[in-house]
């Protein structure tokens, strides 16, 4: 095997290049653990999108091996194989071994590419242990290998069997032929475990959606992944024709107040490039296309891409896209505000934003990211182009007269109206004091029974069910630190109900009223009344019914307090049992508060030969209970049991709350049949 100082000047220079990403991999990939293990895939990977954006390739094929290789196959035009004059080497050679080379500069192969630097390739080919590279053109197909970035060749398949460096001319060979017409690349690689940190390993759940998120903006391009290194291999296919607004689909949760909006348009801009050594100036084009949609929900979930590659961190089109935003709703709210009863005040981008849920793309020829890692873009023209396209086109839909588009535009100003007065009514109230004194509580809901102690950590508030709770939970509290709401019949089902609504609605404004954070985005959990929010409600069907509107409530305008743990239902008891003793032992009474500790109690009382006092008594509702048995059993801190209420995934809470509460009727609807063979009709205590 030829020794390192019989290298030619011509690999020398390949290493010389090469040793600093591998001195410095955090420069080119942003760490050597699994998120750099991820990078340096999503780098081969961009490479076939990048043939698929151009219209050459319809379909990519990622295959995770069991021996810790990568490799990524399309069926594009395959890289170049012959000679580049400049180098003297093949085109394949240079796109592996040359930094800043490749054919996504100057305009010519690509118009619009992920790639910027043109390092992708052979920064993940200096980063392994081996590397293959397979391409099909002209017929035949080419086969080149690297070790560390240095091409040669190996004795066998594995990236430990010896490795011949090539020494002169191209290692390049034909290992094979291939039917007309018939193309492709396939890159498959072993990452340098000396290079990236132990334990790091490919992210298959960052894959798939990385997966998915690509193949909704390239519509038609299918890729699948395959799995092998479980005992099973696994496949996953991802093809979408819907484009960006069928993202918007996938990736919106709540109930829809319009319809996916779809903005498209582009604009030129002039840039200086160094073309050949020398600066001349080009003219560009920006094609812009953002798919948006708002929901009546207030998280916002926007994501900008650029040349399909994301960047989470945004950039100028972004800022762009939110500045045309704002600028337009403010217009048009102003010009309405009589009608939209929005005062003098002005619209923020929160109020904007506020449940929209937004894909912004850019294509842009050469565009110019902040580090190699791409997450934010830099081309300042893209700034000016995208707020122009949008402000024209948001403008334009927000003032149509067409009979649906009207209804949708009205929706969603009333939408951001009421999003805008209810981040200025919760500043209002951070701005005075958490606790009114006895004369300013007047201000409260004339039904709220407040408690004495003005300690927030060590107050509660309850919500009980109807005024005939209300008399007994009176008796039953301490109060010092326990306060009561009563709350009348079923309150709004805020899953299907606007904003506005949700505001205007008697019982969901007092609440939140009394627990005094405000809702939604606003929310101010430091500015919480209570340190415990208690659902108290009756143990059969209707107080479940009337339990889950107010976790829908809580779970969508007041979700920080379910966050930090500070709200519970209270876990009042079924049943109440009697024991009889003999002599002059006073009876004691027993509390279950489930049909199963029933039957227990009942047959330990029975093994025991105690007996009890029949009937036994079934508690239907709070009102039953005198209140010292309330307080006994559910409002003593000494004695009680409170359930909290936890949101342990927050996307998966949200599905189930918008199956069982939202609007759309057929899943529920199928979820119902589906449990029906299930349910025990005689468990049903209605």
């Amino acid at each position: 095997m030829a020794q390192r100082d019989e290298y030619s000047a011509r690999h020398l220079s390949v290493l010389e290049g090469l040793e600093a990403v591998r001195k410095r991999p955090g420069m080119y990939i942003g760490s050597t653990d699994s998120r750099g293990l991820m990078h340096c895939l999503w780098e081969i990977i961009d490479n076939s999108v990048d043939e698929a954006l151009a219209g050459y390739a319809s379909s990519i094929t990622i295959t995770l091996h069991s021996d810790d290789s990568v490799e990524v196959s399309d069926d594009g035009r395959g890289i170049p194989v012959d000679v580049e004059p400049r180098t003297g080497l093949s085109g394949l050679e240079v796109v592996f071994t040359k930094l800043h080379a490749g054919g996504k500069f100057g305009g010519g192969s690509y118009n619009a590419v992920g790639g910027l630097h043109g390092v992708g390739a052979s920064v993940v080919n200096a980063l392994s242990a081996r590397l293959d590279a397979q391409v099909t053109r002209g017929g035949k197909v080419h086969q080149m290998s690297f070790r560390r970035g240095e091409p040669g060749t190996f004795s066998g398949d594995k990236p430990t069997d010896t490795f011949t460096p090539a020494e002169e001319g191209s290692p390049l060979e034909a290992v094979g032929r291939a039917k007309r017409g018939v193309t492709g690349t396939t890159v498959r690689y072993w990452a340098d475990r000396e290079i990236f940190t132990p334990g790091s390993s490919f992210l298959e759940d960052e894959l798939v959606n990385r997966a998915r998120q690509t193949a909704f903006l390239v519509p038609g391009l299918r890729i699948s992944i395959h799995d092998q290194r479980g005992a099973e291999p696994q496949e996953q296919v991802f093809q979408y024709d819907g484009g960006i607004g069928e993202f918007v689909d996938h990736l919106s949760t709540d109930s829809p107040v319009t319809d996916v909006w779809r903005i498209q348009g582009h604009g030129g801009f002039s840039e200086r490039i160094s073309v050949n050594g020398e600066m001349t100036d080009v003219e560009r084009d920006c094609e812009v296309d953002i798919a948006l949609r708002w929901g009546v929900g207030y998280d916002t979930t926007v994501k900008s891409f650029v040349n399909i590659i994301a960047t989470p961190k945004g950039g100028t089109h972004l800022t762009g896209f939110e500045q045309a935003m704002v600028k337009i709703f403010r217009k048009v709210v102003e010009a309405n505000a009589r009608r939209l009863k929005a005062g003098k005040d002005k619209l923020e981008k929160d109020d904007v934003l506020a449940g929209l849920t937004a894909v912004v793309t850019v294509r842009i020829a050469e565009p110019q990211f902040e580090g190699q890692t791409k997450e934010v873009l830099g081309t300042p023209a893209a700034k000016q182009i995208v707020n122009k396209v949008v402000s024209e086109q948001l403008e334009q839909r927000l003032s149509s007269t067409k009979r649906g588009e009207k209804q949708e535009a009205a929706a969603v100003l009333e939408k951001v109206v009421a999003e805008m007065k209810s981040r200025i009514s919760a500043r209002q109230h951070k701005e005075t004091q958490r606790r009114k004194n006895a004369l300013e509580n007047s201000t409260m809901p004339a039904k709220l029974v407040e408690c004495r102690n003005k300690d927030v950590e060590s107050s509660e508030l309850f919500i009980v069910e109807g005024d005939s709770a209300l008399g007994t939970a009176k008796l039953a509290r301490s109060s010092d630190f326990q306060a009561l709401l009563p709350i009348r019949g079923k309150i709004l089902n805020v899953q299907k109900a606007s904003v506005s609504d949700m505001l205007s609605n008697t019982e969901c404004a007092a609440l939140l009223q009394v627990i005094g954070a405000g809702s939604g985005r606003s929310f101010d959990l430091e500015a919480a009344r209570y340190g415990k929010v208690v659902l108290m409600t009756d143990a059969d069907v209707d107080g479940a019914h009337i339990r889950t509107l107010l976790l829908t409530l809580f779970f969508r305008y007041m979700r920080p307090m379910i966050e930090a743990g500070r709200v519970f239902a209270a876990v009042p008891p079924l049943h109440r049992v009697e024991v009889v003793h003999s002599g002059k032992k006073p009876n004691d009474v027993r509390y279950t508060y489930s049909e199963a500790e029933l039957v227990k109690l009942l047959a330990d009382l029975e093994k025991d030969g105690l007996r009890y006092k029949e009937p036994i008594q079934r508690y239907k509702g709070l009102g039953e209970m005198d209140a010292d048995q309330l307080s006994e059993t559910t409002m003593d801190p000494a004695h009680r049991s409170l359930r909290r209420i936890r949101v342990e995934d927050a996307e998966a809470a949200e599905r189930v709350f918008d199956l069982l509460m939202g609007s759309v009727v057929a899943p529920r609807k199928e979820f119902i049949i589906e449990g029906a063979a299930a349910l025990n009709r005689e468990k049903i205590d209605a």
